[in-house]
Protein backbone atom coordinates (compact mmCIF):
# COMPACT_ATOMS: atom_id res chain seq x y z
CA UNK A 1 0.00 0.00 0.00
CA UNK A 2 1.50 3.33 -0.97
CA UNK A 3 1.22 6.67 0.80
CA UNK A 4 -1.68 7.98 -1.29
CA UNK A 5 -3.78 4.91 -0.52
CA UNK A 6 -3.03 5.29 3.21
CA UNK A 7 -4.12 8.95 3.08
CA UNK A 8 -7.36 7.98 1.35
CA UNK A 9 -8.09 5.28 3.94
CA UNK A 10 -7.25 7.71 6.74
CA UNK A 11 -9.49 10.44 5.33
CA UNK A 12 -12.28 7.90 4.83
CA UNK A 13 -12.11 6.96 8.52
CA UNK A 14 -12.24 10.58 9.62
CA UNK A 15 -15.23 11.42 7.49
CA UNK A 16 -17.36 8.72 9.13
CA UNK A 17 -19.55 10.57 11.60
CA UNK A 18 -21.32 9.22 14.63
CA UNK A 19 -25.06 8.82 14.13
CA UNK A 20 -27.00 11.99 14.83
CA UNK A 21 -29.65 12.21 17.52
CA UNK A 22 -33.05 13.28 16.25
CA UNK A 23 -34.89 16.28 17.69
CA UNK A 24 -37.48 13.96 19.25
CA UNK A 25 -34.75 11.98 21.01
CA UNK A 26 -33.06 15.18 22.19
CA UNK A 27 -36.36 16.25 23.74
CA UNK A 28 -36.52 12.91 25.57
CA UNK A 29 -33.03 13.57 26.94
CA UNK A 30 -33.76 17.16 28.02
CA UNK A 31 -36.42 16.19 30.60
CA UNK A 32 -34.16 13.92 32.70
CA UNK A 33 -31.27 16.36 32.29
CA UNK A 34 -33.42 19.20 33.59
CA UNK A 35 -34.42 17.06 36.59
CA UNK A 36 -30.76 16.29 37.30
CA UNK A 37 -29.84 20.00 37.06
CA UNK A 38 -32.73 20.94 39.38
CA UNK A 39 -31.67 18.33 41.95
CA UNK A 40 -28.04 19.45 41.76
CA UNK A 41 -29.09 23.06 42.47
CA UNK A 42 -31.32 21.94 45.34
CA UNK A 43 -28.54 19.87 46.87
CA UNK A 44 -26.05 22.74 46.54
CA UNK A 45 -28.31 25.19 48.39
CA UNK A 46 -29.19 22.54 50.96
CA UNK A 47 -25.49 22.05 51.75
CA UNK A 48 -24.92 25.78 52.06
CA UNK A 49 -27.82 25.94 54.52
CA UNK A 50 -26.42 23.05 56.56
CA UNK A 51 -22.98 24.66 56.85
CA UNK A 52 -24.38 28.07 57.79
CA UNK A 53 -26.55 26.44 60.47
CA UNK A 54 -23.56 24.39 61.72
CA UNK A 55 -21.33 27.45 62.09
CA UNK A 56 -24.10 29.36 63.89
CA UNK A 57 -24.63 26.50 66.36
CA UNK A 58 -20.87 26.24 66.80
CA UNK A 59 -20.71 29.91 67.82
CA UNK A 60 -22.77 29.08 70.93
CA UNK A 61 -20.69 26.08 72.07
CA UNK A 62 -18.83 26.38 75.33
CA UNK A 63 -16.09 25.95 76.58
CA UNK A 64 -13.82 27.60 74.03
CA UNK A 65 -11.80 24.40 73.49
CA UNK A 66 -14.98 22.54 72.41
CA UNK A 67 -16.01 25.45 70.18
CA UNK A 68 -12.56 25.49 68.56
CA UNK A 69 -12.55 21.72 67.91
CA UNK A 70 -16.02 21.75 66.40
CA UNK A 71 -15.22 24.79 64.25
CA UNK A 72 -12.09 23.11 62.88
CA UNK A 73 -14.06 19.93 62.24
CA UNK A 74 -16.84 21.76 60.38
CA UNK A 75 -14.30 23.82 58.40
CA UNK A 76 -12.57 20.56 57.37
CA UNK A 77 -15.92 19.12 56.29
CA UNK A 78 -16.51 22.29 54.30
CA UNK A 79 -13.17 21.90 52.48
CA UNK A 80 -14.02 18.30 51.55
CA UNK A 81 -17.47 19.41 50.39
CA UNK A 82 -15.99 22.22 48.27
CA UNK A 83 -13.60 19.76 46.61
CA UNK A 84 -16.36 17.33 45.66
CA UNK A 85 -18.85 20.01 44.69
CA UNK A 86 -16.29 21.48 42.30
CA UNK A 87 -16.38 18.08 40.52
CA UNK A 88 -20.18 18.10 40.51
CA UNK A 89 -20.21 21.69 39.24
CA UNK A 90 -18.20 20.66 36.17
CA UNK A 91 -20.87 18.10 35.34
CA UNK A 92 -23.58 20.68 36.02
CA UNK A 93 -21.97 23.07 33.52
CA UNK A 94 -21.62 20.24 31.01
CA UNK A 95 -25.30 19.29 31.14
CA UNK A 96 -26.47 22.91 31.32
CA UNK A 97 -25.16 23.52 27.83
CA UNK A 98 -25.67 20.18 26.12
CA UNK A 99 -24.41 19.68 22.60
CA UNK A 100 -26.07 16.29 22.34
CA UNK A 101 -26.24 15.94 18.61
CA UNK A 102 -24.52 12.59 18.20
CA UNK A 103 -24.52 9.16 19.76
CA UNK A 104 -20.90 9.65 20.88
CA UNK A 105 -21.69 12.86 22.79
CA UNK A 106 -24.53 11.09 24.61
CA UNK A 107 -22.22 8.16 25.38
CA UNK A 108 -19.66 10.60 26.79
CA UNK A 109 -22.34 12.20 28.99
CA UNK A 110 -23.36 8.81 30.40
CA UNK A 111 -19.69 8.07 31.14
CA UNK A 112 -19.42 11.40 33.01
CA UNK A 113 -22.54 10.54 35.01
CA UNK A 114 -21.04 7.20 36.01
CA UNK A 115 -17.79 8.89 37.00
CA UNK A 116 -19.69 11.38 39.11
CA UNK A 117 -21.55 8.51 40.77
CA UNK A 118 -18.17 7.31 42.05
CA UNK A 119 -17.34 10.84 43.23
CA UNK A 120 -20.69 10.97 44.98
CA UNK A 121 -20.13 7.74 46.90
CA UNK A 122 -16.56 8.84 47.71
CA UNK A 123 -17.97 12.10 49.05
CA UNK A 124 -20.23 10.28 51.48
CA UNK A 125 -17.53 7.84 52.56
CA UNK A 126 -15.06 10.68 53.12
CA UNK A 127 -17.14 11.69 56.15
CA UNK A 128 -16.20 8.55 58.13
CA UNK A 129 -13.08 10.19 59.67
CA UNK A 130 -15.26 13.12 60.71
CA UNK A 131 -17.56 10.70 62.53
CA UNK A 132 -14.54 9.37 64.42
CA UNK A 133 -13.47 12.91 65.31
CA UNK A 134 -16.99 13.72 66.50
CA UNK A 135 -16.98 10.62 68.69
CA UNK A 136 -13.62 11.62 70.17
CA UNK A 137 -14.98 15.11 70.94
CA UNK A 138 -18.10 13.61 72.52
CA UNK A 139 -16.04 11.20 74.64
CA UNK A 140 -13.68 14.01 75.65
CA UNK A 141 -16.23 16.70 76.57
CA UNK A 142 -19.32 14.91 77.86
CA UNK A 143 -19.09 14.41 81.62
CA UNK A 144 -19.45 10.68 82.32
CA UNK A 145 -20.50 9.40 85.75
CA UNK A 146 -17.33 7.31 85.85
CA UNK A 147 -14.24 7.43 83.64
CA UNK A 148 -14.43 5.25 80.54
CA UNK A 149 -11.98 2.41 80.14
CA UNK A 150 -9.64 2.31 77.17
CA UNK A 151 -11.38 -0.82 75.91
CA UNK A 152 -14.78 0.89 75.99
CA UNK A 153 -13.38 3.90 74.10
CA UNK A 154 -11.86 1.57 71.47
CA UNK A 155 -15.17 -0.30 71.07
CA UNK A 156 -17.09 2.98 70.67
CA UNK A 157 -14.65 4.27 68.04
CA UNK A 158 -14.49 1.01 66.07
CA UNK A 159 -18.26 0.57 66.13
CA UNK A 160 -18.77 4.19 65.03
CA UNK A 161 -16.43 3.60 62.06
CA UNK A 162 -18.18 0.35 61.12
CA UNK A 163 -21.70 1.68 61.50
CA UNK A 164 -20.71 5.01 59.94
CA UNK A 165 -19.25 3.33 56.84
CA UNK A 166 -22.35 1.21 56.38
CA UNK A 167 -24.85 4.03 56.96
CA UNK A 168 -22.98 6.53 54.78
CA UNK A 169 -22.55 4.03 51.94
CA UNK A 170 -26.23 3.00 51.97
CA UNK A 171 -27.50 6.58 52.32
CA UNK A 172 -25.14 7.77 49.55
CA UNK A 173 -26.36 5.06 47.18
CA UNK A 174 -30.01 5.75 48.08
CA UNK A 175 -29.66 9.53 47.77
CA UNK A 176 -27.84 9.25 44.44
CA UNK A 177 -30.41 6.89 42.96
CA UNK A 178 -33.35 8.94 44.23
CA UNK A 179 -32.12 12.27 42.91
CA UNK A 180 -29.92 11.29 39.96
CA UNK A 181 -29.74 7.57 39.25
CA UNK A 182 -33.22 7.03 37.88
CA UNK A 183 -32.72 9.87 35.38
CA UNK A 184 -29.34 8.48 34.37
CA UNK A 185 -30.99 5.08 33.80
CA UNK A 186 -33.48 6.82 31.51
CA UNK A 187 -30.62 8.35 29.50
CA UNK A 188 -28.78 5.00 29.38
CA UNK A 189 -31.95 3.35 28.05
CA UNK A 190 -32.14 5.99 25.34
CA UNK A 191 -28.47 5.31 24.53
CA UNK A 192 -29.22 1.59 24.14
CA UNK A 193 -32.19 2.46 21.95
CA UNK A 194 -29.95 4.58 19.71
CA UNK A 195 -27.36 1.82 19.47
CA UNK A 196 -29.86 -0.55 17.81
Amino acid sequence: MNIDELKNVWNGDISEEAPEISIEQRNKINLPLEKVRKNMRMEFWFMIGIFIFSFIVCAFCRPFKLQFYITVLIASMLLVTIFFFSKFFRLYKEISNPMLKTYDSLKDLVMQFNLNKQYYLSYYLSFVPFIVCEMIIVIEFIPWPEPMSEMKIAVILLSSVTVGLFVLFISGKFWFYRYYGRYIVHIEDLLKELKK
